[in-house]
């Protein structure tokens, strides 16, 4: 599942869906102070600590087993509980658009599956090709490129 709203109502119908035991929470934040993204983290936390309260588990070092971090920011990862050796890193110079072939495609990977992950990579790839060799009135994210600066 994916939760991006920064709405309550869709991370609580999310957490009624699944098993917390066996949840593994997968917080994307290239800084980790993306206000959208942390709230939800820290509501998804929060929750967790609640059911395993109820449950008389433990909380001493749950969070670190069931949250991982893809980010730039130890930091902050640290601050929120989640052992450094749990944060997939990526380089801070890797703009959002282009950060799914970094650390962050992970939770795309887990979604489609390796293969298709795989497959996907190697499609970017052949693409990245194409641009780098292709002449300029084929080239097909130049012309792209272009049609968005006519239309804008």
């Amino acid at each position: 599942h994916f939760v991006s709203n920064i709405d309550g109502t869709h991370l609580s119908e999310v957490l009624k869906l699944v098993d917390l035991e066996s949840t593994l929470f997968i917080i994307a934040s290239k800084t980790f102070t993306t206000q959208e993204t942390i709230t939800n983290a820290l509501s998804a936390r929060s929750e967790f600590l609640k059911f395993l309260s109820s449950r008389g588990i433990p909380e001493a070092g749950a969070v670190a087993k069931h949250f991982v971090a893809l980010s730039t920011n130890a930091e902050k990862v640290k601050e929120f509980g989640i052992d450094e050796a749990n944060m997939f890193q990526f380089w801070d110079w890797v703009g959002g658009r282009y950060s799914l072939w970094s650390a962050i495609g992970l939770s795309v990977m887990i979604s489609i599956g390796y293969d298709n992950f795989v497959e996907f990579l190697t499609g970017a790839h052949i693409m990245d090709e194409h641009f780098i060799n292709a002449p300029t009135e084929n080239n097909l994210p130049i012309i792209l490129a272009l049609v968005g600066i006519w239309y804008n």
